[in-house]
């Protein structure tokens, strides 16, 4: 059992969202925290069928059992009818709910009951370091870090068998894709530009679709919580910096499999990204886990100068190199994001055994960076 993170920091005893990738460990996180709550379960044909013919059964059951709380609603997407029903007991009787989906694609753009404001949002992402008891860094790279896939002798079959059912099959019903060819194509090519700069008109020459159909499809994956933008930090620069985004998929152990990686060996290209597509993860489970929702951007000049990750309003500005003895080499892109910005911490992640300094700028080993990115040594601000 993982100590999860996401334990709805000041939700107090508010109702709440908890929207999630399939397989981050909602349910089981809810079943955790919560194991007297009244639960239905929308995955289970009887309780959806019921649900669905019949909305009100909902508030009857709650209002037969006021002392039973939270209610819980697991994969609330999938009727989102409930919502009225949702709206109308946490206005009359102040019911708590916790309303726990993979998506809430299909409630937005349904003009769903979004209740006003009574429940506050929350997101449950893959497994981070410091859940995990003896954490693997090489398990973590090759397996992803989806709790099944990551514990998983033989991920392979695990991961085909959830890019095949949910990926391509759930999300192409969900968001009502026509061209279910089409779209298996383009997640492979979008598979290309993991951790990469976007190029649409690229990306649709490729695909043979249109650019307007590409960034519908990548709105699909956003919208479903596959993966997320990278913006480029464009604040009064100085040089020319490249404006557009990059985009990461939300688990390593999926970018690995649409794109055939094989097994990754340290020292090789392929350790390189995924070990900078996990270090991502951290970061970005951390801004949301501790509430301090700080932004993450990268930063790229067009002559090439980069940075992988810019932190904040420009707090933090971050290298990952995967290299045993990081030098003077690896840090041009710091060196030069320092000449145009007030930096408070200039950070090269890298697989050095100690911590080091070079001028003014901390080298130091994933392990050690993880450890302070966690206790709050890295960020500290609020937005």
């Amino acid at each position: 059992m993982y100590k999860r993170k996401q334990v709805f920091k000041d939700s107090e005893d508010e109702s709440l969202f908890l929207w999630g990738a399939r397989q981050t460990g909602k349910s089981t996180l809810l079943k955790e925290l919560f194991p007297d709550a009244l639960w239905f379960d929308l995955l289970l044909s009887n309780i959806y069928e019921s649900l669905s013919r019949k909305p009100d059964i909902l508030r009857e059951t709650v209002l037969a059992n006021p002392s039973v709380t939270p209610v819980i609603i697991d994969e609330i997407q999938r009727i989102p009818s409930l919502l009225n029903e949702v709206h109308w007991l946490i206005s009359n009787y102040n019911t708590r709910f916790i309303l726990c989906g993979s998506s809430p694609r299909k409630i937005l753009r349904s003009g769903s009951n979004l209740l006003g404001g009574r429940a506050l949002r929350y997101e449950l992402y893959p497994l981070i370091s410091v859940e995990i008891p003896d954490f693997d860094l090489m398990r973590a790279l090759n397996n992803g870090m989806l709790p099944r896939h990551y514990n998983s002798k033989s991920p392979n079959k695990l991961i085909s068998a959830y890019i095949g059912s949910y990926l391509r099959d759930e999300i192409v019903t969900e968001a009502r894709i026509r061209n279910v060819g089409l779209f298996s194509r383009f997640l492979e090519v979008a598979a290309l530009t993991n951790g990469e700069m976007v190029n649409y008109a690229n990306i649709a020459t490729d695909c043979g679709i249109s650019g307007p159909t590409v960034k519908e499809y990548f709105q699909i994956l956003e919208d479903t919580l596959i993966g997320r933008y990278l913006p480029s930090f464009q604040k009064r620069p100085k040089r020319r910096v490249i404006v557009a985004p990059k985009f990461y998929l939300f688990d390593v152990g999926i970018a690995n499999y649409l794109l055939n990686r094989g097994r990754i060996e340290k020292g090789t290209e392929l350790f390189g990204k995924a070990f900078e597509h996990f270090i991502y993860q951290e970061i970005y489970a951390h801004s949301k886990y501790s509430q301090l929702n700080y932004p993450i951007y990268y930063w790229r000049t067009a002559s090439q100068l980069e940075i992988d990750f810019v932190l904040g309003d420009h707090e933090v500005a971050i290298e990952v190199k995967s290299t045993d003895q990081a030098n003077s080499r690896h840090i041009k892109g710091l060196i030069a994001f320092s000449e145009e910005y007030n930096v408070d911490k200039l950070i090269l992640i890298s697989n050095d055994p100690l911590p080091r300094l070079i001028g003014n700028i901390l080298i130091l080993p994933w392990k050690v960076f993880l450890e302070r990115l966690w206790v709050g040594g890295i960020m500290n601000t609020s937005y």
